[in-house]
């Protein structure tokens, strides 16, 4: 079945049924290695991805399940690399779609691809899928300032949940992220930037952090 092909209530069941299926897998403790399961945003994803053509580069973080899908990469090769142990190394270079189980890891390397294809005259996208608390820490930082400021083709995607594994965003940071998305925002219109741009929205996750809230004796 191809994800493309379906409408967006058919999209939403389709990515819901693949995140059930592979905790019910996970609980059977033949997983060995840790998964991210995400939901709650599936509509939100749903919507940025009508945005990104299929040569465009996604990279995504550790919870990427729902990215690769969305981008077109088959449910099978998917779940072949989650039962594999490799949840967190989702690579398909073939489909444009990267990730990395490092906090922040993701940010200068999507930067320094945004930078080689601004070079090379390329149309193409690079969009980079982080979290509240990724957007804060200090390689995304400059990483989207250094974007900014060469008006790189990059579009960033800030993820709100309030929370870095369990402990809230909010108050580790003791402010608000708007304040600082509306900073970079002003530093995108300073910068009369064209190709970069920077995205954010908000949900509640109806799984735990990692795993399934079940615990697994391998």
């Amino acid at each position: 079945m191809n994800i493309h092909n379906l409408n967006d209530t058919e999209k939403v069941e389709y990515l819901i049924h693949f995140e059930n299926e592979i905790a019910e897998i996970y609980e059977t403790a033949v997983i060995n290695g840790p998964i991210h399961l995400r939901g709650g945003n599936e509509r939100q994803l749903i919507k940025i991805f009508k945005q990104i053509n299929k040569n465009d580069i996604v990279f995504a973080t550790w919870a990427n399940h729902l990215e690769a899908l969305l981008h077109g990469i088959p449910r099978e090769k998917v779940k072949k690399r989650i039962l594999e142990g490799h949840s967190m190394a989702m690579n398909f270079p073939e489909y444009h779609f990267y990730t990395s189980a490092i906090v922040s890891g993701i940010s200068p390397i999507g930067v320094g691809m945004a930078w080689a294809i601004k070079k090379q005259k390329q149309k193409k996208k690079v969009h980079i899928f982080i979290g509240d608390m990724t957007f804060q820490s200090g390689a995304t930082l400059e990483a989207i300032r250094y974007s900014i400021n060469f008006d790189l083709p990059c579009n960033w995607i800030i993820a709100d949940n309030n929370l870095s594994v369990d402990t809230q965003t909010d108050i580790t940071w003791g402010g608000n992220i708007q304040r600082l998305f509306k900073f970079f925002e002003k530093e995108i219109v300073d910068n009369q930037c064209k190709n970069v741009h920077l995205n954010y929205y908000s949900y509640k996750n109806n799984w735990p952090h990692s795993g399934t809230g079940t615990f697994i004796s391998f």
